[in-house]
C-alpha cells in the first residue's frame, strides 16, 4: 500500500528527531559499541585528504588514514574486532548538522577549526595548517589580489573563503562578482573552463587540483594569502570519554613522529588515482602545530 505523502513525511522527521535524540542521549563509545557500527564523514573529491578513485569504494586520504587510527583506538577501548567502518559524505553546508545529529561520528576531511563552530562541535587536535590563497588561468592577467577588481571569482559553498573573499572586497573597496560551487572540484571547473577568472581556496587544495588538472602549466597561484587555517576532524560536543580518545590518540601520532609517515605518503609521494606527487613538503605552521598539538580556532 502506498502511503499519502504527509504519512511519509512526517515517518521521515520522526526517525531524523530520533537519531538525533538517540546520538544526544549517549556518548559515541556507547552508540559504537550497541551497533557494532562508526560513521566516517568523507568528501568525494578533497585529494589527498578524502577523496575516492572510483566507484563504489571506500575513500582515502590523509585526514582518513587518521580517522582510522581514532577507529583503532576505539576498538581497542571497547575491546571489539568487528567494528565496521561506514562512510557518509558530507559536504560544507550539511556536515555540522550531520555530526550533530548522529549521522556521521567523525568529520574526516578538510573543515577548518573556527570559534564559531567550536560552539557547535568538538575538534580533534588541528592536523594541518593551510593558507587561504587564489589560483588562476596563467592568461588572466590576475597576479595580486588587487587585480581581483571587477573579476568574477569561485569559491566552495560554505567555505570559510567565501567569508574571507567578502571581508577583502569590502576593506580594500573592490568589486568582485562571487559564484559558487557545490565542492572543490566544481569550483575548480569554473575557474579552469572560464566561467569564474579566480578561485579562492587552501593552497594545498588548489595544489592538488593544479597538479592532477592534466594542464598544471596553465594555472598559477599568488603568494598573497588572505589568512591561514587550522584543519580540525570535528565530532559531537559533551562527549567527554569519545573526546578523550580521540584527542590521546592524533596527540600520539603527533608526539610519536608517526604522522610524519603518514604525511609523506599523502604530500610528497605519489597518490592515486593518477600518481602525481603533489611535492607539498611540511610547512612550518604545520611543523609547529605537531610540535605541540592544540585545537585551537581562528
Amino acid at each position: 500500500m502506498k502511503l499519502p505523502v504527509p504519512t511519509v513525511l512526517a515517518a521521515v522527521l520522526l526517525s531524523a528527531a530520533f537519531t538525533a535524540s538517540h546520538a544526544q542521549s549517549e556518548g559515541t563509545l556507547a552508540k559504537v559499541k550497541a551497533t557494532k557500527t562508526i560513521t566516517i564523514g568523507n568528501r568525494d573529491t578533497s585529494l589527498p585528504f578524502s577523496y575516492k578513485v572510483g566507484d563504489g569504494k571506500d575513500p582515502i586520504g590523509f585526514t582518513n588514514d587518521i580517522c582510522l587510527k581514532i577507529v583503532d583506538a576505539v576498538k581497542q577501548k571497547l575491546g571489539m574486532d568487528d567494528i565496521a567502518v561506514r562512510y557518509t559524505t558530507l559536504t560544507s553546508t550539511n556536515r555540522i548538522p550531520l555530526i550533530q545529529n548522529g549521522t556521521a561520528d567523525l568529520d574526516c576531511a578538510t573543515t577548518t577549526n573556527t570559534l564559531a563552530r567550536a560552539e557547535q562541535v568538538d575538534f580533534a587536535p588541528s592536523h594541518f595548517v593551510a593558507t587561504i590563497t587564489v589560483a588562476t588561468r596563467k592568461d588572466s592577467g590576475i597576479r595580486s589580489l588587487a587585480d581581483l577588481g571587477n573579476k568574477t571569482v569561485a569559491t566552495v559553498a560554505g567555505s570559510t573563503s567565501i567569508q574571507l573573499l567578502r571581508n577583502y572586497r569590502r576593506n580594500e573597496n573592490v568589486e568582485v562578482r562571487e559564484i559558487s560551487g557545490k565542492d572543490p572540484s566544481e569550483a575548480f571547473l569554473l575557474m579552469s573552463s572560464g566561467r569564474a577568472d579566480a578561485y579562492v581556496l587552501d593552497d594545498v587544495q588548489l595544489a592538488s587540483m593544479i597538479a592532477t588538472s592534466g594542464q598544471a602549466d596553465a594555472f598559477v597561484m599568488l603568494k598573497e594569502s588572505l589568512r591561514e587555517e587550522p584543519y580540525g576532524i570535528m565530532f559531537r560536543k559533551n562527549d567527554p570519554e569519545f573526546k578523550a580518545l580521540v584527542d590521546e590518540t592524533v596527540t600520539g601520532l603527533m608526539t610519536s613522529g608517526e604522522i610524519a609517515r603518514i604525511y609523506s605518503r599523502w604530500f610528497t609521494s605519489p597518490v592515486p588515482p593518477m600518481g602525481v606527487n603533489l611535492g607539498f613538503p611540511m610547512t612550518d605552521a604545520v611543523k609547529a602545530i605537531y610540535a605541540q598539538p592544540n585545537n585551537k580556532g581562528i
